[in-house]
């Protein structure tokens, strides 16, 4: 972690998107493979004619339930393809409670929740980004291998791991 970090425990919140993007469970997929085309994106917050949240719908959903089946993007709607229930986290939690959601969920994408409302977006590729600017691998790296040799050498010296 950079020095200035190293201390500070970092939130949910810190690296959410703030923005949710939004779209009618009778909407087609083409229209939502358009609306994620012009946004930054990679995951749209399904709502319903009352604008309540029924899921989530990801690039991943268009590729495996449209694309690979040939189905006519113009055709499906996004109500049969979407995920549900929507998985979400606290604004306030950690990152390794988010993780873990993720994780147990097997979800790529959480809503974010902030005083009982949605605030927010978090992906896995949140945070591969957060560690690629957080995170000094070589350290990580060497502890790796300081670990690896601790074991070798308890080894050697006939102790059991």
């Amino acid at each position: 972690m950079n020095n200035s970090d190293s201390n500070r425990l970092t939130y949910v919140r810190d690296i959410s998107k703030a923005k949710l993007e939004t779209l009618a469970s009778s909407s087609t997929a083409q229209q939502a493979a358009k609306k994620l085309r012009n946004s930054s994106s990679s995951s749209l917050l399904i709502v319903d004619d009352s604008g309540k949240s029924i899921g989530i719908l990801t690039e991943r959903d268009l590729v495996r339930k449209v694309c690979a089946l040939h189905k006519q993007s113009s055709q499906t709607i996004v109500k049969d393809i979407m995920s549900a229930p929507i998985i979400t986290v606290n604004a306030n939690s950690s990152l390794k409670n988010a993780a873990d959601e993720m994780i147990q969920h097997k979800v790529r994408h959480l809503v974010v929740l902030d005083g009982g409302r949605e605030h927010g977006i978090i992906s896995a590729n949140d945070f591969a980004n957060y560690l690629r600017q957080n995170v000094n691998m070589d350290e990580v790296n060497a502890a790796i291998l300081e670990s690896l040799m601790n074991i070798k050498e308890e080894e050697e010296d006939g102790g059991s791991v």
